[in-house]
């Protein structure tokens, strides 16, 4: 391929509204159009843990095939969530709420739940499963890729990519967006 394809104009709306709010830390393109692809499968709620400024949540939004299927997604920093908010004022299908993820806990299960990788305490497995819907899928991002087993970041064992590797409830697979970027992908039995 000589050059990627376009943007979807959404996801250049939420990369504008980034750029003006001076946010930089972002869902980057080649997970952005896993995302989309995905959202493309689900009916239902699908939803987002940490916002920031909405381009992951633009991505799920311009995959979604149906006038049923909601995207919730929330945001601690208020000035990031009120930036994502403008993205879509006029989108019945998107709320987005100025919380802390926890306050999603009432709107699943979700289809498909969007979240970056962080502390096993806030996204491991444990925390997140009953949010899922049988069948439904959970992508976490910002994984850096790991040949070895097992799987070693910053010179220690990678507990949060273990996890949810080996967790029963979930079939989960390990997929490079990009030679220097990895996303895990983890379906409810």
């Amino acid at each position: 391929m000589s050059a990627p394809p376009d943007l979807p104009d959404i996801v250049s709306r939420a990369f504008a509204v980034s750029r003006k709010a001076g946010y930089v830390s972002f869902c980057r393109n080649e997970t952005g159009r896993l995302l989309a692809a995905l959202a493309a499968t689900r009916t239902g709620t699908m939803a987002e843990f940490g916002t920031g400024c909405g381009v992951g949540t633009a991505w799920l939004r311009s995959g979604v095939r149906g006038s049923d299927t909601k995207i919730v997604t929330a945001e601690l920093n208020a000035k990031l969530a009120d930036a994502a908010a403008e993205i879509f004022e006029d989108d019945a299908q998107v709320e987005v709420l100025s919380a802390d993820w926890s306050t999603l806990l009432d709107k699943g299960p979700f289809s498909l739940l969007f979240l970056d990788s962080g502390e096993p305490s806030e996204v491991g497995v444990d925390s997140v499963a009953d949010l899922v819907e049988p069948g439904g899928i959970v992508v976490l991002d910002d994984f850096t890729p790991c040949e070895i087993w097992p799987p070693i970041a910053y010179g220690r064992v990678d507990t949060l990519r273990e996890q949810w590797l080996t967790d029963d409830r979930f079939t989960a697979v390990e997929v490079m967006v990009a030679p220097d970027a990895s996303a895990l992908i983890a379906t409810k039995r």
